[in-house]
């Protein structure tokens, strides 16, 4: 079916304005570090769940918080500490005496939007009970399962500069996450309002000014967002370019990559490209909107050899390398 572009790119300009109102609601409260909230609005509209590295202060907390005060959803946030237990998570079953029966009380994964905070600081078993709710939607607690409300999204944060008495999270379930999103220091200027705003009487407060059915509408919009087969011929190019890199005149790689990106990771640039395009109100993805959301997609999908390692190379490094030689459509 031949689509008109022109008439889609109206239709999202339009429908897609909102995100404006959202970027510009959130730069009040946080200052700089557009790319997180412009990764956390593509998580929003696609259902994708991300990972953010940094070290602590650097605002995750409140650009998720506000984030959900803006949109008016539901948000929990869980400290992941080593003797947490998946009940502390999904919930439980009480007795209650007064009926005489088991009656469930669900726990704070029962939300639009979770902040695992310090996700790397509980054991297995806590880690793969959130990994049921993320890839199923659902929690089974007893013999009885619940769907999750839409949207549902967790956030979850890693302290990059701790390892002792952490759980580092296994590849299987790192995959599971669309994006793995660092989190830099911010600039001089931006530091310095962050210390004039935090010392104020006034400090500004988040008004909500969308409702989850406009989230889930806008999520549908994303969806007819126009991919060229020529494009998804470059994510799949990009996605072998990381499992076979000496066919993509990469044969230096070959040594440095233990494995290459999962299918997840083809599915996943598409879908981010979709909604940057939807951020920048545009109704069709181009190139760059794959090359500008593919270090977040890919970064944490690339497995490294000790060689890599030895030699400092990273997955940004091999990222960066195989865009510079992937023909771009």
């Amino acid at each position: 079916m031949a689509v008109d572009i022109r008439e889609l790119n109206e239709k999202i300009k339009t429908e897609s304005a909102f995100t404006d109102t959202i970027i510009s609601e959130m730069s009040r409260v946080v200052v700089g570090q557009k790319h997180m909230i412009n990764s956390l609005l593509t998580g929003l509209l696609t259902g994708g769940h991300i990972l953010l590295e940094g070290v602590p202060g650097l605002a995750k907390t409140l650009s998720v918080t506000s984030l959900a005060k803006i949109i008016n959803a539901k948000f929990s946030r869980i400290q992941f500490t080593p003797d947490l237990l998946p009940a502390d998570l999904t919930g439980t079953m009480i007795y209650s005496h007064k009926t005489g029966e088991f009656i469930t009380k669900k726990g704070p994964v029962f939300a639009n939007f979770v902040l695992a905070d310090e996700i790397n600081r509980s054991p297995a078993k806590v880690q793969s009970a959130l990994l049921e709710a993320m890839q199923e939607k659902q929690v089974t607690i007893g013999e009885n399962t619940y769907k999750l409300e839409e949207p549902f999204l967790v956030l979850a944060t890693q302290n990059p500069i701790e390892q002792e008495g952490t759980y580092p999270l296994p590849e299987a379930q790192v995959d599971r996450f669309m994006l793995k999103v660092i989190i830099d220091y911010p600039k001089k200027s931006e530091e310095q309002l962050i210390i004039r705003q935090n010392i104020t009487k006034d400090y500004p407060e988040i008004n909500p000014v969308l409702s989850l059915d406009d989230i889930l509408r806008a999520k549908e919009l994303v969806k007819d967002i126009y991919l060229d087969e020529k494009i998804e011929k470059y994510i799949v190019d990009i996605v072998f370019a990381s499992r076979y890199p000496e066919d993509y005149g990469l044969k230096d790689f070959e040594n440095y990559i233990s494995f290459g990106a999962s299918p997840r990771a083809g599915i996943n640039l598409a879908l981010a490209a979709k909604a940057y395009a939807f951020i920048q109100h545009r109704g069709a993805v181009f190139p760059e909107d794959v090359r500008a959301v593919c270090k977040d997609v890919m970064r944490h999908r690339i497995g490294l050899t000790y060689e890599a390692e030895a030699e400092s190379v990273t997955s940004e490094d091999i990222i960066a390398g195989i865009l510079n030689n992937v023909e771009v459509p």
